[in-house]
């Protein structure tokens, strides 16, 4: 159960989850189809722009542990923040693909620096006994952010896709305001829990390793699900607009649910067989629409990926932080995440290929879920080169 004292972590840590993947990456999936009927981008130009996103990620990945480290994390966030509110705002007018370019990448590095310092805050910042709960519960914000795009979305494209950005734009600074708010008001640092200095670099031994490579199977593999989804339904099985976004809305209803399912799974299994269940569950929900096509496959589908893409977000840093420790989490999350972002950059480029070589989305699918299989494997893996005193599940 959540307490009051809980508040501010989870407003800092949801925050930066929602702005960072719910807005700044998640909320583009639903426009693709739009940009390419109102003739701003075709569709290889549109696919191209969410990997932008991708690229984006993975260069704010790879510099948010050292940006956290020298400057103020508030004004770090604050910045990001800022900069993915301009990236809406600045895209609400037809332009240029260089122009649009430019902001989607600037989104994915403010997007990725938003995701690893925000939760690693919140996490470091909580009581020892409030881990398990606060955890999984920041991630919330990724679903919520899909959720609203996808509610949100289409009844503004009605009007004018203006309004579409716009929209976004003053959603991501509301949401820097209210984590602004819980920055303010976060409990000192809990005394760490390991014998390691804070500022040493974390031993990257076997399990972590393998838990890595996990988590780069997971970015390789939800690509169709996170960029393709929603423009896949529309044109493709021809659903249309309005049924995409729907499944789009039931994918942000599964992301939602998805943090706390994970803290169920963590509450009974432990971190590990939680996680080897998470990513079993994802595997099959990102393979379903390759061996089945109708309402009731989307919809499965839409769910359990949307719920366990913050889910294995979830599992995965708290996993990490299981192995290394409270004090080296930010570090070892770090590492994870510049993993994460360089397979999501190559997967999203090499998907965009495939898709404009062989001109359907289906395959991806099958592709997708394979990888996410690889992942399941490498976590079984990691749990046999775990030294015994540490094992907890």
């Amino acid at each position: 159960m959540i307490q009051r004292s809980d508040i501010p972590l989870l407003l800092t840590g949801s925050m930066a989850a929602l702005a960072g993947v719910g807005l700044a990456r998640l909320a583009y999936t639903p426009l693709i189809p739009v940009l390419i009927q109102q003739g701003w981008f075709d569709a290889t130009a549109a696919v191209y722009l969410g990997a932008a996103n991708l690229l984006g990620y993975l260069l704010g990945a790879l510099s948010a542990h050292w940006l956290s480290e020298r400057f103020r994390p508030r004004a770090v966030l604050a910045v990001c923040f800022t900069i993915i509110g301009l990236s809406f705002i600045c895209s609400a007018a037809p332009a240029s693909f260089a122009w649009f370019f430019i902001w989607r990448l600037l989104s994915g590095i403010t997007g990725a620096i938003l995701m690893v310092v925000g939760p690693s805050l919140a996490l470091t910042r909580a009581p020892i006994e409030r881990r398990a709960v606060v955890g999984p519960l920041v991630f919330c914000g990724v679903g919520l952010g899909a959720l609203l795009s996808a509610t949100l979305l289409p009844l503004l494209m009605e009007f004018n896709l203006m309004w579409s950005w716009l929209a976004l734009g003053s959603l991501a600074l509301m949401t820097g305001i209210a984590c602004d708010y819980g920055l303010a008001r976060l409990p000192p640092a809990a005394a760490p829990t390991t014998t390691s200095p804070a500022g040493a670099p974390p031993v990257l031994g076997t399990t972590i390793v393998l838990v890595m490579l996990a988590y780069a199977m997971d970015a390789t593999g939800f690509i169709p699900h996170t960029v393709f989804w929603v423009d896949y339904l529309a044109r493709e099985q021809a659903l249309g607009a309005q049924a995409a976004a729907l499944q789009w809305a039931i994918f942000g209803a599964g992301a939602i649910v998805g943090p706390l399912f994970a803290g169920v799974l963590v509450h009974r299994l432990g971190w590990h067989r939680g996680l080897t269940i998470g990513y079993l569950l994802k595997s099959l929900a990102i393979a379903l629409p390759f061996f089945a096509v109708g309402l009731a496959s989307n919809s499965i589908s839409s769910f359990m990926v949307g719920a366990l893409v913050p889910g294995l977000v979830a599992l995965t840093s708290g996993r990490l932080a299981e192995l290394g420790g409270p004090a080296q989490h930010k570090r070892l999350w770090g590492y994870a995440t510049a993993v994460f972002a360089v397979m999501q950059a190559v997967s999203g480029y090499a998907m965009s290929g495939l898709y404009a070589l062989l001109g359907t989305y289906q395959p991806l699918f099958a592709l997708g879920g394979g990888l996410l299989a690889v992942g399941m494997l490498c976590v079984m893996l990691s749990g046999r080169f775990q030294p015994a005193r540490k094992l907890s599940n």
